[in-house]
């Protein structure tokens, strides 16, 4: 059975079609899904709908979100796509599985004086202090994603111009840098970058304590630990950075064709919900602020 799943990982790894998170999300929940089957004794070649069906009420019962099971069942069909092309079956058992549609909740995004007042927590006297402040300023100042601004190298971003090139998994975008971003950035690399890294460094533009790369889980804390400081009591990680860059750019009257360029999103329905979620924000200031809207009736 688990001869399927080290055949599985290296199909996935010579595909290269998909980022490094989203191979390990698939294999992950593939181990778990066989580990399923095993209990049960059923090979992975002679299940049917019936038991992927009995492996989703699976995890309904452990309670998880419609979020987390949609991605199992993606890798799931993804692991059946490989073994039919690999010729062991001609069938998806998990094609035709449905799932219930749950209601699309909108992002969680920061004011701008919320975004200020996290921007405004790092100590830049100290390295760490001013390497979180360059990361917070060019997270806010292009929207890209946590798992894109730690694989940054130093040439990733040209201080003069003030552009950054994120390679993303569609190919590399230029990203405007608004000034204060770019002085944050260069002050990390020209005055504290030599501090802290080391010989596993190379190029990487952001380095922890130790001298390697930061990870996406250091840079999750270290965004968490500021809005703790700032005082922000709202449930906060580095995609509501993300997030609060594409409501603020729509706010002031960007296109959402842009907003999609900048954020490289595939699909421009990705974009879409920074609109909904401009129309629930106006919606909610009106009834905050008009004087009228908050009289109550009777």
């Amino acid at each position: 059975m688990y001869d399927y799943y080290s055949m599985f990982r290296d199909y996935l790894t010579d595909q290269k079609t998909s980022s490094a998170n989203t191979r390990e999300s698939y294999l992950r929940d593939t181990l778990y899904f066989l580990d399923f089957l095993q209990r049960f004794d059923v090979p992975p070649l002679k299940a049917d709908e019936r038991d992927i069906q009995a492996y989703v009420q699976h995890l309904y019962d452990l309670k998880r979100s419609t979020t987390t099971i949609s991605r199992n069942l993606a890798s799931v069909r993804c692991f059946y796509k490989f073994l039919i092309v690999s010729g062991l079956l001609d069938h998806n058992p998990a094609k035709a599985i449905k799932l219930e549609k749950a209601e699309k909740k909108l992002p969680q995004v920061l004011q701008g004086e919320e975004i200020d007042l996290l921007l405004a927590q790092p100590d830049v006297t100290e390295p760490k202090g001013c390497r979180d402040k360059a990361m917070l300023e060019l997270l806010y100042a292009t929207g890209i994603r946590a798992s894109e601004l730690i694989n940054l190298d130093v040439q990733d971003i040209n201080l003069r111009s003030g552009v950054l090139y994120c390679q993303g998994s569609k190919g590399v975008r230029s990203i405007p840098v608004y000034p204060s971003a770019v002085v944050a950035v260069s002050d990390y690399i020209y005055r504290m970058r030599g501090l802290i890294v080391g010989p596993d460094s190379g190029d990487a533009l952001f380095v922890n304590l130790n001298g390697g790369r930061l990870t996406r889980q250091g840079f999750w804390k270290i965004v968490k630990g500021y809005a703790l400081e700032a005082g922000i009591t709202k449930e906060i990680t580095p995609h509501t950075i993300r997030h609060s860059f594409a409501l603020h750019l729509l706010e002031n009257g960007a296109s959402v064709k842009d907003i999609q360029t900048m954020m490289g999103h595939a699909d421009i329905s990705s974009t879409q919900v920074y609109v909904q979620l401009l129309d629930s924000h106006v919606n909610q200031v009106y009834h905050d602020c008009h004087p009228k809207a908050k009289l109550k009736l009777g």
